[in-house]
């Protein structure tokens, strides 16, 4: 059973920081890249990062400077440093296997398809 739990959401200022967790389970933790995504009310779910200790990183536009994702692969968890946080970052966070694809020069993220659920993700509310 694959399971990918987010946690560690919660209400911030401006300009504040969070820091979040995904805890995974069920699969081999190393063979993949594990990024967050989030979504907000009446709007899709946005890709925010993407990547594993072994290939790097790739962000967002909306990200870079700001998020920066480790992972602890002893845990099987991977985590999402987020500062200098703005109301547009208010989503609900997930975490969900994912792979980086590169289209005309810009990198692209995907959630893999047919890995796992996604779960109830985590609550970030930045005050406006």
């Amino acid at each position: 059973e694959v399971q990918l739990q987010a946690s560690g959401g919660g209400t911030v200022q401006i300009g504040g920081s969070l820091r979040l967790s995904c805890v995974a389970s069920g699969f081999t933790f190393d063979d993949y890249a594990i990024g967050w995504f989030r979504q907000a009310p009446g709007k899709q779910r946005e890709a925010v990062a993407c990547g594993n200790d072994f290939i790097g990183t790739s962000y967002s536009d909306s990200a870079k400077g700001r998020f920066a994702e480790s992972s602890d692969s002893a845990k099987s968890t991977v985590y999402l440093q987020m500062n200098n946080l703005k109301p547009e970052d208010t989503a609900i966070y997930y975490c969900m296997a994912c792979r980086i694809v590169t289209v005309a020069g810009r990198d692209r993220i995907n959630p893999l398809g047919d890995f796992g659920s996604w779960g109830r993700g985590t609550q970030v509310t930045v005050s406006s």
